[in-house]
């Protein structure tokens, strides 16, 4: 008998395609909406989680100055060698901790020159940033404590100045000086703020301070905690040993800033999925509005076939085969939109990820639960007119005319 009622819906949906078609239409625009709004939302959610764990592992920035709405200051004084020193002796729980200064400038070899970032600091800051090395090595102790000039140099920089010629061994114009290159950096790509951290040329502390900087100060520092840690107590700690040696007091402000980059992760990781689900709620009202549309075709229909309603009753119809007839082409219609919907949804979300260049991460929950309300919708909204059609008078269903 179901089976019955099933081949009479798609009788009934057969004869007018058109009108199935624009039925169903509201349906499949939903339900792809949703199912491309999230997928989207979530290879940005991934793409930016990814990003900053390029940065580094458990990574703390700490620099002189406040930073933020109604509290930027970048006047206050910077940081010692003996502050950085203060942090690696006091401090437990930290992986590694480095130095660091930074400055734009031109490097030059042979007939090729390039402006980049020339960055001043330790051994550790390839531990802190999770820099792999290409080939080459790092700096010795006796190079960082001498002064050498050596230097390590990021991809982008290899690339502009060597070309396809070997780098290391080699000795690159920094600003008014030179360096011996002695090791190149694996690709990192671009970060979450479309900056090239490749772009980049490290050279030991004291080399930047001598030869560019012109003092011994430390404009930043990176801190990496080791796995395990909870980043937010080494920023407490980091902070009251600051003020200590900064001599801060009481009720004072800081004139420095901690970030601990876990919470900037999570800060941005919930924004972004909470911008998923507002989108894909604002997305999932147009699934409302499809079910209305699969309502008003309904009574239309109802109307239309009221006297085959009649005669179908009249010889012996029950009301629930007639009210299962109408609630099957609702729910076909809804279903059907459904699979369209998901289809499309998918191949939607795949182009736009791919012309963003995020990954594509689908979500299986989502899709079901597009597919299960685009059926309830069917179910909800079919149900009024299906209602309504078992509930007619033969006799008045057959004077219809």
């Amino acid at each position: 008998m179901f089976f019955e009622t099933v081949k009479l819906a798609l009788r009934a949906i057969s004869r007018n395609m058109l009108r199935s078609f624009l039925t169903v239409l509201g349906v499949v625009i939903g339900v792809a909406a949703v199912i491309a709004m999230v997928t989207i939302g979530n290879g940005t959610t991934a793409q930016v989680t990814a990003e900053i764990s390029k940065l580094g592992t458990n990574l703390l920035f700490v620099r002189p100055g406040q930073f933020g709405p109604g509290r930027a200051s970048t006047d206050a004084k910077k940081f010692t060698e003996r502050d950085v020193q203060a942090v690696v002796d006091q401090i437990a729980g930290l992986r590694a901790v480095a130095g660091v200064n930074q400055s734009s400038q031109t490097v030059v070899y042979g007939g090729e020159n390039h402006q980049t970032t020339v960055t001043g600091t330790t051994g550790d800051y390839f531990i802190a940033q999770d820099w792999t090395l290409a080939s080459g090595r790092t700096f010795l102790v006796s190079e960082e404590r001498g002064g050498q000039a050596v230097c390590v140099i990021g991809e982008t920089v290899r690339k502009e100045l060597f070309g396809s010629t070997p780098a290391l061994q080699q000795n690159i114009r920094v600003g008014g000086f030179s360096c011996e290159v002695i090791g190149t950096l694996v690709k990192k790509g671009q970060s979450g703020m479309g900056t090239d951290q490749d772009d980049i040329v490290v050279m030991p502390l004291k080399v930047f301070q001598r030869r560019i900087g012109g003092s011994s100060e430390v404009s930043s520092m990176v801190l990496s905690a080791e796995d395990g840690v909870s980043t937010s107590k080494i920023q407490a700690n980091v902070e009251r040993l600051l003020r200590e040696r900064r001599k801060i007091i009481a009720g004072r402000d800081d004139d420095f800033s901690v970030n601990d980059m876990t919470q900037m992760a999570s800060t941005l990781t919930g924004t972004t999925t909470l911008m998923t689900g507002l989108l894909g709620a604002v997305a999932a009202v147009s699934l409302l509005v499809g079910g209305i549309g699969i309502m008003n075709i309904m009574l239309v229909s109802v109307t239309e076939r009221t006297r085959e309603i009649g005669i179908r009753l009249a010889i012996g119809a029950l009301e629930k085969q007639v009210l299962m007839q109408f609630l099957v082409e609702a729910v076909t219609l809804s279903l059907a939109g459904g699979i369209v919907g998901i289809l499309l949804g998918l191949g939607l979300a795949y182009s736009a990820v791919s012309y963003m260049n995020v990954p594509f991460v689908s979500s299986p929950s989502v899709i079901v639960l597009a597919f299960a309300f685009s059926a309830a919708i069917g179910m909800v909204f079919g149900y009024f007119p299906a209602r309504r059609a078992a509930q007619l008078n033969p006799i008045e269903a057959l004077r219809h005319e």
